[in-house]
């Protein structure tokens, strides 16, 4: 099938004479599964509160950005794409996408000199799934980048914006690898970041105002909403992947050892079985308390309604399970209400960010890391060190007071 160019200058799919789009036109080219593509990027991109820098890095990767760009990518016909399209419109725009006109082909990008050489285009352009790209071909693309005349600070930032997509569709399980993940100096762009993760680490003060915050009453919530705030917030403590929280069920909270436990299941399809601390054992049994009691057992029931894979265990007010978007901007107006304590981190709060803090505060409390990565599910023990690492060691580990204290004192 020849490639359909976006609306810039190319061809109008074809057509039957009813109008509809034939069978061998392609949504997204080169794309196996679009919409499940285009929900990791709208996921990843929804974690930013600022709706201008998800703009900004959705245009980055060569993604349409307005609300008329976006129908003219719109195909009729595959409800899961239309859904998807829809989400990922309200996450970048603020006017509403109408009904699908038909076009299909590259996401649509501005103009500029470089918009064919955007990461997205580019692989819709040879015809390569993102979902199973390589180091080799994000390589090839950056030396097309210089071809094309892009200075070594532009090809950077296009590469780091690619590199942080990556980071996240890695983490729902969507790739398997972070083909971006490339050492810069060795490529000519801008001298390679630090070793230290850009991933915020948290301080025990912090996650404690966390909680609090999430348990606290808020304006229109009711007691389960406030509940379930607090259950997801010590829930995540344990060391969860955000796509491993809105996977638990119900039938996964059981006890083993004569200690309650969860069934988590991982990447790959791996199952572990994580023990609750107290915290979250008291948050998690209050929340399904208050659950339980008027129409919370009915909401509960519907919840399973279509959903083979059993009942969800934390269910939205509507009684559906949580979807990874509405975990993200749940984290984000906690953080914003807990106070002066999260103010520096409001902004970059995600989940991960306290899969991290079980990684780091573990380890400085003596646990082993073959234990750590039993926890979290990490299949290397490599990565339960580098996340350790790479985070900012814990003040009270650095000797910089001590340096200080031998030769501030001796000014007086």
């Amino acid at each position: 099938m020849k490639l359909l160019q976006g609306p810039s200058g190319a061809e109008d799919p074809p057509e039957d004479r009813r109008g509809e789009i034939t069978s061998d036109v392609q949504v997204w080219p080169g794309v196996a599964d679009p919409a499940e593509l285009l929900a990791g990027i709208t996921e990843w991109l929804s974690g930013y509160g600022n709706q201008q820098t998800r703009r900004t890095y959705a245009e980055g990767l060569g993604l349409p950005v307005t609300a008329a760009a976006i129908e003219t990518w719109a195909a009729a016909g595959e409800d899961r794409w239309a859904q998807a399209l829809a989400e990922y419109a309200e996450t970048v725009t603020t006017k509403p996408v109408s009904t699908p006109n038909g076009r299909t082909g590259p996401p649509p990008a501005g103009r500029g000199r470089l918009r064919e050489w955007h990461w997205l285009r580019w692989c819709a352009s040879r015809g390569v799934d993102p979902t199973a790209a390589t180091s080799a071909q994000v390589k090839t693309w950056l030396q097309d980048l210089a071809e094309a005349g892009a200075a070594p600070s532009t090809r950077d930032r296009m590469l780091a914006t690619v590199k942080t997509m990556y980071a996240s569709l890695a983490d729902a399980g969507l790739v398997a690898a972070n083909p971006a993940a490339l050492d810069r100096r060795r490529l000519g762009l801008t001298a390679a970041a630090a070793s230290t993760s850009a991933t915020v680490t948290l301080t025990t003060r912090q996650v404690a105002a966390l909680h609090q915050a999430a348990a606290a009453p808020r304006r229109g919530a009711s007691a389960c909403d406030t509940a379930r705030a607090a259950a997801i917030v010590t829930l995540f403590t344990l060391g969860l992947r955000v796509s491993e929280l809105c996977g638990l069920n119900d039938a996964d909270l059981h006890v083993t050892r004569g200690r309650r436990a969860l069934r988590v299941h991982g990447k790959g399809g791996k199952t572990r079985v994580v023990y609750l601390s107290v915290p979250a054992e008291n948050a998690l049994l209050e929340y399904l308390a208050l659950r339980a009691d008027g129409t919370g057992s009915a909401v509960v029931a519907g919840a399973s309604r279509g959903q083979p894979s059993g009942a969800p265990l934390l269910v939205t007010r509507t009684g559906r399970r949580f979807a990874r978007q509405a975990i993200w901007q749940l984290l984000r107006r906690i953080t914003a209400s807990a106070g002066s304590e999260l103010a520096d981190v409001a902004e970059v709060m995600h989940p991960h960010a306290l899969r991290h803090f079980y990684v780091t505060a573990a380890v400085e409390a003596g646990a082993s890391l073959e234990h750590v990565q039993a926890d979290v599910g990490h299949a290397s023990i490599d990565t339960t060190s580098g996340v350790y690492d790479h985070a900012a060691r814990d003040p009270a580990r650095s000797a910089v007071d001590l340096v200080a204290d031998a030769w501030y004192a001796t000014r007086t």
